[in-house]
């Protein structure tokens, strides 16, 4: 087997916080300490000890509640963020230690696509602009009439017309946006997307279209994908495996069928009993799960999924230890004393 083009290895993103002084005006020394200290050490854990690797040509799906961590941690294997632990190489190179200078060639490499198409284009640049700035960034058109011609390409790339380059983003519509930050991505010839839940801020009936288009970029230019979704169902026919995270972890890892087929995390479960079925006769028992996602300041002891599983008799082991990804019956991976 090759060697994956992505690779993280223990990367954790943990952002200062603040803890509240308490309203009491007069407490006893202890307390006050203590809330001292705790005021110093709180972090919001939003990546928590996450390992990936990701095969050249692939599209691996990241799946999950909204707020567990899915869109730090594409923007930290980019280093748009900056890891507080763990190491991610690209194509063998280490970049977590990479000074800026070294870091920026490397960029060309790896883009991204972002979620908002309104908030991700500069209002004040016409389209054309935009998607020649990193041509210009990253010195790849040496001449006006060359930088025009590649802008040209790009837009007929991704279905726009090649007059929209004069164009403004405020007189486009939402998809049409997606697709001018699709072009702008491609624009230095990357090897590496992340889509960043990039269909979730369109209407259902430009969705599909997004969606084909990726797929076709993807054959055309070689691209391997990092795709971030809400969307089940999209996840199941765009992606060749699926991650599940839940509060800044990955709770399983399994190829595309054999997830839904046969998932093993009681998450996941509860995830895929909430996918509407087309078919009305098709029945489902829906799982609900109690409770709200704890704070990732101070998550649980032991497996963070605990105060919600469904699980009745759940192993001591989940309320004390800290399950790790290991290799399940079925080939997928799974962090869940449970369905070991």
């Amino acid at each position: 087997m090759t060697a994956p083009l992505v690779r993280v290895e223990g990367v954790s993103k943990h952002f200062a916080a603040k803890v509240p002084w308490p309203k009491a005006k007069t407490l006893p020394l202890h307390q006050r300490v203590w809330h001292a200290v705790s005021r110093m050490d709180a972090s919001v854990r939003a990546v928590s000890e996450v390992d990936l690797e990701i095969q050249t040509g692939e599209t691996l799906g990241l799946v999950g509640e909204s707020g567990c961590g899915k869109s730090t941690l594409g923007r930290t294997i980019l280093r748009l963020l900056e890891p507080s632990a763990g190491k991610i190489s690209f194509d063998g190179v280490d970049l977590t230690n990479l000074p800026q200078s070294a870091l920026r060639p490397m960029r060309r490499n790896m883009q991204m696509i972002f979620q908002d198409p309104y908030a991700s284009l500069n209002p004040r640049m016409t389209v054309g602009s935009a998607i020649a700035e990193p041509l210009i960034i990253h010195k790849l058109a040496k001449t006006r009439a060359e930088r025009d011609a590649r802008v040209h390409e790009l837009l007929s790339k991704v279905g726009l017309r090649a007059d929209a380059a004069a164009r403004y983003p405020h007189e486009f519509s939402g998809g049409q946006r997606q697709r001018v930050g699709i072009a702008r991505a491609l624009a230095v010839r990357p090897q590496f997307i992340v889509c960043d839940e990039p269909i979730s801020a369109l209407d259902v009936s430009i969705q599909a279209q997004i969606v084909n288009l990726l797929q076709d970029l993807q054959a055309a230019e070689q691209l391997t994908y990092l795709f971030i979704s809400h969307d089940l169902k999209i996840v199941q026919h765009v992606c060749d495996r699926v991650a599940v995270m839940y509060l800044g972890r990955i709770v399983e890892l399994a190829d595309a069928t054999t997830l839904y087929r046969e998932p093993k995390h009681p998450y996941t479960q509860a995830l895929l009993s909430a996918v509407p079925r087309i078919d009305p006769k098709s029945k489902r028992d829906r799982i609900i799960l109690q409770g709200d996602v704890p704070s990732p300041l101070k998550p649980p002891s032991g497996c963070a999924f605990h105060p919600r599983c469904p699980v009745k008799d759940k192993p001591t082991a989940c309320f004390t230890e800290l399950p790790k990804l290991r290799v399940l019956g079925n080939g997928s991976r799974a962090a869940c004393h449970v369905a070991e």
